[in-house]
């Protein structure tokens, strides 16, 4: 049985992906084509496309690229590491809790700078426009 290839047109079109997303993981070392043309054009197979589907879903999972790269070492494995695996969620987790803080003290500076604005409406004054002024002076 003959294995079918991608061209990097294809493969992005299969997986949904720009052709420079493709360039940019062979660039970071998440993927490589599996050969070449007469022309040198990259060539990939269909374990390229399932490595590069296993790389999307785990960065919709948080994952970094350098994250993957361990991922992807520990798949090609012999044996499931799961501890290794725990290691990199519950840095992944630390993370995401981290910038849950955040966007909620963010959420809080919001709501209270549209409810100052709406309450200051009527007397022409922005509360944002001269809280952002004074911190641009006190900043220089």
């Amino acid at each position: 049985m003959e294995t079918r290839h991608f061209s990097i047109g294809e493969l992005a079109g299969a997986a949904g992906v720009p052709t420079s997303t493709l360039r940019y993981y062979e660039r970071a070392g998440v993927l490589r084509p599996t050969g070449r043309t007469a022309a040198n054009y990259r060539l990939y197979d269909e374990s390229s496309l399932e490595r590069l589907r296993f790389v999307r879903a785990a960065q919709a999972a948080g994952f970094t690229l350098d994250d993957i790269q361990t991922l992807l070492a520990l798949r090609a494995g012999e044996t499931a590491h799961c501890a290794e695996v725990q290691e990199l969620v519950e840095a992944r987790l630390g993370g995401v809790e981290e910038r849950l803080r955040d966007l909620r003290s963010v959420r809080g500076v919001l709501r209270d700078s549209l409810r100052l604005c709406k309450e200051r409406e009527a007397t022409g004054e922005c509360h944002v426009l001269e809280t952002l002024g004074r911190s641009a002076k006190a900043d220089s």
